[in-house]
């Protein structure tokens, strides 16, 4: 995060570079996976010198430990600002979790390849990067967690939701169905699969009238 202060122009350009190569990583390591993915391939995608690479970045493993962070950090700005403007509307906190899961799905529709580059790692063990993946993992998390538990404070949902794991799950179910969206079903709009998770949140799946 940059200073409350204006960024200076070096400053701006040196995070305009950064912002090229974690697109060019997250391309190329999507394509292709981490090993086989090297440091000369991620310059030339972004278009910069190798040196330039090393220069924001001490190794290829911290580049993809800063991409996740980087990413993990949009994703949950995201989601914040979804549930802050429904709170500033007058919204419920289960108007709140809506927009969040149409927020979620926005963000994978626009980095998709990001999207499947994380859940992927999230499965994987031993990796320099593992303690790192947990810690953005919970940021995420923590935002859902945050409204789910408002919402049992104030008598709108019940107290025995179990928060951590329904946290949990919510953000599950939107990058799962997100994915699946994207890699099978990419001729619906963000506006189908939105309403589907919709009714999932609300309860509206049983047949009841």
């Amino acid at each position: 995060m940059e200073s409350s202060s204006a960024p200076s122009g070096g400053s701006t350009r040196r995070e305009a570079t950064r912002q090229k190569l974690y697109e060019a990583a997250v391309t190329l390591i999507a394509e292709q996976g981490f090993s086989a993915t090297t440091v000369d391939e991620i310059a030339e995608r972004a278009g910069v010198a190798k040196g330039t690479v090393y220069y924001n970045f001490a190794s290829k493993s911290v580049l993809f430990e800063e991409l996740l962070r980087h990413g993990v950090g949009l994703l949950t700005a995201s989601l914040k600002e979804a549930a802050e403007q429904t709170e500033r509307g007058g919204g419920t906190r289960v108007d709140a979790l809506d927009a969040m899961i149409r927020a979620g799905l926005g963000f994978i529709a626009r980095y998709p390849a990001f999207t499947q580059l994380y859940v992927a790692e999230l499965w994987r063990t031993n990796r320099a990067w593992q303690s790192t993946l947990m810690v953005v993992r919970q940021q995420v998390v923590a935002v859902v967690e945050d409204v789910l538990r408002a919402g049992v404070d104030n008598g709108e949902l019940a107290e025995e939701i179990d928060i951590p794991l329904t946290a949990a799950a919510l953000v599950g179910m939107v990058l799962v169905a997100a994915l699946d969206w994207q890699s099978f079903q990419p001729e619906r709009t963000l506006d189908d699969v939105h309403a589907a998770l919709s009714r999932l949140l609300q309860g509206r799946v049983s047949g009841r009238r």
